[in-house]
């Protein structure tokens, strides 16, 4: 598991834009935290560090965005506003794991049992200071947990 901690928005980019150096094609990142914590903030770094070009912003209402990117297509799911399986089943983000594309999604814990694996969870929770935030990272196996490397 590795641990950052941000206290900005900017800081919590960056360490988004340096998570991303370890992405690669098939990559499914979990991101999971209370509203306001920072998800779609990494997920921005995340993109910019990929070379999206594009405007990054939350999907809450479509769900889904992609973005062109050099090492594959990255897809940001937002799963604030589904609040079923069959919902969730409609929307088809099983087509997108795959090797040509990066999935991002925030609020995976309405996924969880429908999540591949392997996959990455990212945490973001508040941290003391108004701006402060933590940030893990955790590999997760078939019924293993894989300590990642990732340095800021």
């Amino acid at each position: 598991m590795t641990s950052l901690h941000s206290h900005s928005r900017e800081e919590t980019m960056q360490c988004g834009r340096v998570f991303a150096s370890t992405l690669r094609g098939g990559d499914v990142v979990a991101l999971s935290g209370e509203l306001g914590a920072g998800k779609t903030h990494f997920i921005a770094g995340v993109c910019e560090g990929l070379g999206v070009k594009a405007h990054v912003a939350s999907p809450t209402f479509t769900i889904i965005n992609e973005y062109p990117a050099a090492v594959a297509t990255v897809v940001h799911v937002d799963l604030y506003r589904i609040s079923s399986r069959g919902e969730l089943f409609e929307l088809g983000i099983e087509e997108y794991f795959n090797e040509r594309c990066i999935c991002l999604i925030e609020w995976a814990e309405r996924m969880r049992d429908f999540l591949p694996y392997p996959h990455i969870h990212v945490t973001l929770t508040y941290g003391k200071g108004d701006n402060d935030r933590n940030i893990l990272i955790d590999e997760m196996r078939k019924g293993v947990e894989r300590a990642g490397g990732i340095a800021v």
